[in-house]
């Protein structure tokens, strides 16, 4: 028989793990999800989640608390009777009795290789610490923060130049083809279950917008990860002085060069820029209020030479 599941999630990243158990008939009681947030140039709109409008497509029931945490949404949960909660980048600290308030738990799809990368950021942080894979894992939760033991895994491998946008979007299609094969293994009984190892544990802290500035002395394999680990959202940067002003340059899309020089400076008509050691060469870049572009394009509005410095 098809499994009664709720599903918590929230973004972008969710949405295809959604589709997927849907269409592989399972019954989804109600999808959990962030409440509407304040959007538009003025912030007066409320927008719907990713998840949110997926589930009304589907026409699933949408329930959006701000907590769990009161005996009152953790009854509203267990009411549900579902057989397992299906937890993808949802957003929130979930209880213990809603950790234990269906009959088979609840097991979260986690895009690092537990115990590597526990927390909230492990795509992003992967990239920037120039790992050259990662995987996506099914994991059973428990009270711990992303300790729980992991029932299936699938490597991925990161490329020298893949940015966190495209390793985000292989693991979210990745994501929904490893849960529902662990739904079907958990609806068949024969799912196991292993403890993740307790060495090489690293955590995946949020992003803080302090540390999206590029710092051109360090070298040029760490300026390059940490700019395609940034991109595209929120995006590294650095001060440009063009036309009398200084603005604000967001770097989407690196790769390794060539050359050195003075940190910052530019080296050629190419935009190859010195590090610390070494160079790396912008490739896209968007300037503030614009829409992103390739380096070409960009220099056919800005002039810089060779010599020129970013900060």
């Amino acid at each position: 028989m098809p499994l009664r599941i709720v599903f918590m999630g929230t973004p972008e990243f969710s949405v295809p793990t959604l589709r997927a158990i849907a269409l592989a008939g399972h019954e989804v009681e109600a999808v959990y999800t962030q409440p509407p947030r304040a959007a538009g140039r003025r912030g007066l709109e409320l927008t719907k989640s990713p998840v949110h409008r997926a589930a009304e497509d589907l026409g699933l029931e949408v329930r959006t608390p701000a907590s769990l945490k009161s005996a009152d949404e953790q009854d509203a949960f267990r009411t549900l009777g579902a057989d397992v909660a299906v937890v993808v980048a949802y957003g929130l600290l979930l209880p213990t009795p809603i950790l234990e308030g269906t009959r088979l738990g609840c097991y979260n799809g986690h895009a690092s290789a537990l115990p590597r990368w526990r927390g909230a950021a492990p795509i992003q942080r992967a990239i920037m610490a120039g790992d050259r894979e990662t995987a996506m894992m099914i994991m059973k939760m428990e009270e711990g923060l992303d300790t729980g033991p992991v029932a299936l895994s699938h490597t991925v491998p990161i490329g020298d130049d893949m940015t966190a946008g495209e390793l985000h979007d292989a693991m979210m299609v990745e994501g929904a083809s490893l849960m529902v094969r662990a739904l079907a293994a958990l609806e068949a009984g024969n799912l196991t279950l292993s403890p993740q190892v307790q060495e090489g544990i690293t955590y995946a802290r949020k992003i803080n917008k302090a540390e999206t500035r590029v710092d051109w002395n360090r070298p040029a394999r760490e300026v390059h990860d940490h700019i395609r680990g940034l991109s595209p959202f929120p995006g590294a940067w650095c001060e440009l002085a063009a036309g009398g002003r200084t603005e604000r340059l967001k770097l989407l899309r690196t790769t390794m060069a060539d050359g050195g020089g003075a940190p910052g400076e530019v080296l050629d008509d190419d935009l190859a820029v010195a590090c610390g050691t070494g160079a790396v060469r912008l490739l896209e870049v968007q300037r503030a209020g614009g829409k992103a572009m390739e380096a070409a394009q960009f220099l056919r509005g800005v002039k810089l030479v060779p010599g020129d410095r970013l900060s």
